[in-house]
């Protein structure tokens, strides 16, 4: 699966789950996945525990946090007046 495809599963929707990217317009978050990762929990696991989640959706979560935290949040110089 491409990146693009896999991008094209994470959904930004008003008013599921506070606006933050979800899987697929599902109930459940970007960062409940990468949390469960985090903890320890295995990709396998995952998928036992959310059967209606796919391997894609979990890859999907973690190209999106990649490109996510490749952005640079370094502060505009300041003008000098």
């Amino acid at each position: 699966m491409s990146e693009q495809e896999l991008l094209s599963r994470i959904k930004i929707v008003p008013g599921v789950c506070g606006g933050r990217p979800t899987v697929r317009g599902l109930r459940i978050t970007v960062s409940n996945i990468l949390e469960l990762l985090a903890g320890g929990m295995t990709e396998l696991k995952i998928l036992e525990e959310y059967p209606y989640l796919e391997r894609e959706d979990i890859q999907a979560c973690l190209n999106y946090a990649s490109r996510l935290s490749s952005f640079s949040s370094e502060p505009l110089a300041a003008t000098q007046v």
